[in-house]
């Protein structure tokens, strides 16, 4: 097994090349590639069987990498990520520097991640990386590394290996819509 650096490495070499891999994040495990990779988001739309106008959401490395990828993000959104008691994403209403095809309507759902793991990849890569749950739409999301479909696991073009004994009992991440008074609206609890 590698190290976390080796692994971080890897990943980050794959991701620029636009491949797809399966990962840890700091909700349930994850499918992703780079976020402003169209041709490795059309695989992710592909692997998943998920409809194209169905988004992804993007985790970033820090709430100071918003203004590089939201338009007008919303002066409220750094509150609410800090007073979240879980993991946040937020619908945003426009996208900037990412792949078109992440969002059908140009919208852009950005989470700030807390993994480790992740916020080190995305730093080291210098773009945003998709996540979007390890399974087929409409199957039951991947807790677990164990929970994780060998048909998935096939399909990606790499699977990190690092934390596959860590049992955690995530849940996937509160999902809210920012309104342009500044209000919000909870998409999925």
């Amino acid at each position: 097994m590698n190290t976390f650096e080796q692994e971080v490495e890897l990943c980050v070499k794959l991701l620029s090349e636009g491949k797809v891999f399966v990962y840890p994040t700091d909700t349930i495990w994850g499918i992703g590639c780079d976020a402003t990779n169209s041709r490795a988001i059309d695989k992710i739309f592909k692997i998943k069987n998920r409809p194209a106008g169905k988004g992804l959401i993007i985790l970033v490395d820090s709430v100071d990498r918003l203004k590089d990828y939201v338009k007008n993000p919303s002066p409220i959104a750094a509150d609410l990520i800090k007073a979240a008691p879980n993991p946040l994403s937020i619908i945003y209403k426009e996208s900037k520097g990412l792949a078109k095809n992440l969002s059908a309507d140009g919208s852009v759902c950005v989470r700030v991640t807390t993994n480790e793991f992740c916020k080190e990849v995305i730093r080291r890569l210098g773009h945003p990386i998709t996540s979007t749950s390890a399974n087929l739409s409409g199957e039951p999301s991947p807790a677990n590394f164990t929970d994780i479909s060998e048909k998935m696991k096939n399909a990606a073009d790499y699977v990190v290996s690092l934390y596959h004994d860590v049992i955690v009992k995530p849940k996937a991440s509160t999902i809210i819509k920012i309104n342009d008074d500044n209000t919000f609206e909870i998409v999925r609890s």
